[in-house]
């Protein structure tokens, strides 16, 4: 049975209401006098990746953090509230767990078949939706053919085709009967338009080379915007991009705030980038106001990712002649949980027909998962991953060296030496985000919880001095310790993504933390100086003439992470395979999987003290780590002092 279905939507009168004041604290000077006032309530998701029901695959166990089916009781409530309510997704929704990478196995979403994440979303009555850069992960047929299953609308307006056709229709026009606070019927058109972040082009080159062209997001706003303000009443932004106040070039990947400064938006939904606001992920700047949830004065909203929050903006509206204009806003991430303590207190509980909807493909992942694919011969974990521990990295590594060597036998590489990059995906970015993995059985799940990405093989050509370069991006995961500062200070900048530490096999070196970042996090230079000290290859240094062979991943090798030297100009290798089953078959290519250390780095900043948080039940460092445990943070993470 539909939860929510278009034909209801005249009847959102019925449903018990709070004023947009009282519901948000809109101050009375923010609100209008004359005219008839429509109160609009408009919800956003974003970031699901395909986490529709409140399940950890890689555990096998329920998360109270994650889940659609959480969401759905908070989007109940919220859609309660209001007499007016539209529902809106701002992509990646079709990948990021093993739900989704089983759906988009050969054979497995058929014809005609709708994939499990629609199978929900079409549940709640979504009103239009925009693709976010996930979407193209596992090829442009497939993303083709999982759409068609939705029961809403997609929209894009920064993303063609290569001969100029439509992918999407850039914008559309919802005709919606609203009920005002005097209880008449008025008939409004709610413009939509999507934005989807233009590195697609890079991150996704190999499906998308030749297929599809990418716009900057603000260029392609100001082509399409008047137009359809000229014919709407609101106009919303679905802006699959994250916020930054950084002066805009073209491409812009974070484009929020400056897509909020074209005119003609009445609200605009962010995300991509993991994050929730208004709140306290991000600071009140030039354009931004990160407790009234405005971006150049326009309400906005973004709601977390897996299913974290629902994001929530109010509009008041009151007819001014000839036409409705917004004389009031308030912007809010409702969650579905909180932490007390570092304990998880659920706020909501799973709506049952969700969970229902998608049991089929959901017990069926849990079985995938499960299948054995061999033994390790040691722990894996990425506990201590950015403080020198690097067993997930080196595993990685090995299976990737393992896979590549035969491919580039006979070539003209053949000859030159072969190293392997890899990061730590899950290091962190909360609580429950780490690998630790016993030795013994190792199972599908497991590589998928290594490898969190549906990324292909691939190797490049760099010379000693790209090498060097790919080390001082990686190393701006770490804050500058300054030895004058008496107490602990952060080792770790949360702002820099693990995916972007890479640490490559092969080579030693040590990172001089009371140096500054060379790069910044999108890849700008920010200095001359360098904090890679006695890089080596061999034990010998590194000549930065030399060339050398680097196996990756096709994000990498085409220029995710905005990693000097890495633009898809220099790959040697694409292969066909994922770098999961890579690391599958070189697991059941022996009896037992021994990894031995690849690399040989550590950190430097004499007389500092840092302060470092991992997974809430670890107790102790290891012992080539001079670190204590102090307690928990309020975010639940377990603190450790680590003696430099």
């Amino acid at each position: 049975m539909s939860l929510w279905h278009p034909s209801r939507r005249a009847l959102l009168g019925g449903l018990p209401a709070l004023g947009l004041g009282s519901a948000f604290g809109i101050s009375p000077a923010t609100a209008q006098p004359g005219g008839t006032l429509i109160r609009l309530r408009l919800l956003e998701t974003s970031d699901l990746h395909m986490f529709v029901a409140d399940h950890d695959y890689y555990r096998d166990r329920p998360d109270l953090t994650v889940g659609l089916c959480r969401v759905a009781a908070l989007l109940e409530a919220a859609r309660a509230e209001a007499d007016n309510a539209l529902l809106f997704d701002n992509g990646d929704i079709i990948q990021g767990n093993p739900l989704g990478d089983l759906a988009a196995r050969p054979g497995e979403l058929g014809a005609g078949a709708v994939h499990p994440v629609f199978r929900a979303m079409n549940l709640l009555g979504y009103d239009a939706a925009t693709v976010g850069n996930h979407e193209f992960n596992y090829g442009l047929d497939f993303l083709e053919r999982a759409l068609g299953g939705a029961r809403f609308p997609f929209v894009c307006a920064n993303v063609t085709r290569a001969d100029g056709g439509a992918f999407l229709p850039p914008s559309l026009v919802l005709q919606r009967r609203l009920r005002a606070s005097d209880g008449t019927m008025h008939d409004l058109r709610i413009g939509v338009v999507g934005f989807v972040t233009p590195q697609i082009m890079v991150w996704d080159r190999t499906h998308l080379e030749g297929r599809l062209l990418a716009q900057d997001i603000v260029d392609a706003a100001a082509a399409v915007l008047p137009g359809l303000r000229a014919q709407c009443d609101v106009v919303i932004g679905l802006c699959h991009s994250g916020i930054s106040a950084a002066p805009r070039s073209n491409g812009f990947e974070n484009a929020g705030l400056h897509l909020a400064g074209v005119p003609g938006f009445d609200a605009i939904f962010t995300g991509h980038s993991h994050r929730v606001f208004p709140g306290p992920d991000y600071t009140s700047g030039r354009g931004i106001d990160a407790v009234a949830g405005t971006l150049a004065g326009v309400p906005a909203v973004m709601p977390g990712f897996w299913g974290s929050h629902l994001g929530v903006i109010d509009l008041e509206l009151r007819r001014d002649g000839g036409r409705w204009a917004v004389t009031g806003h308030a912007a809010a991430p409702r969650p579905i949980y909180r932490r007390e303590a570092g304990r998880v207190v659920p706020l909501v509980t799973p709506r049952a027909e969700i969970v229902e909807e998608i049991r089929g493909a959901h017990e069926a992942t849990r079985a995938w998962v499960s299948q054995p694919v061999g033994r390790i011969g040691q722990p894996v974990s990425s506990h201590f991953a950015l403080a020198g521990d690097n067993a997930v990295m080196d595993f990685i590594n090995a299976a990737q060296l393992w896979y590549a060597k035969p491919l580039l036998a006979g070539t003209p590489h053949e000859g030159l030496p072969m190293l392997s990059a890899a990061a730590p995906f899950k290091a962190g970015f909360t609580p429950d985000a780490f690998v630790d993995l016993a030795a013994g059985p190792i199972a599908i799940r497991d590589i998928a919880e290594v490898y969190l990405y549906p990324n292909t093989v691939a190797a490049v050509r760099v010379s000693g001095a790209t090498l060097l370069e790919w080390l001082e991006k990686s190393a701006g995961v770490f804050n500058r310790l300054d030895p004058l500062v008496a107490g602990p200070q952060a080792l770790i900048d949360r702002r820099v993504p693990s995916y972007n530490f890479d640490v490559i096999s092969g080579l030693s070196w040590t990172l001089d933390l009371t140096r500054p970042a060379r790069y910044g996090v999108s890849g700008v230079p920010l200095g001359e100086g360098h904090r890679v000290r006695d890089l080596r290859y061999g034990g010998q240094p590194v000549d930065p003439a030399a060339w050398f062979i680097v196996v990756t991943n096709n994000y990498r090798a085409d220029g995710g992470g905005g990693f000097p030297g890495l633009d898809g100009s220099n790959v040697v290798l694409r292969a066909p395979d994922p770098n999961r089953d890579a690391m599958i078959r070189f697991i059941e290519s022996r009896a037992q999987t021994d990894v031995a250390p690849l690399s040989r780095w550590n950190l430097s900043a004499p007389g500092v003290t840092a302060s470092f948080e991992t997974a809430p039940e670890v107790t102790a460092a290891p012992a080539w780590l001079k670190a204590r445990r102090t307690g928990t943070s309020e975010a639940g993470f377990a603190r450790f002092l680590i003696e430099l």
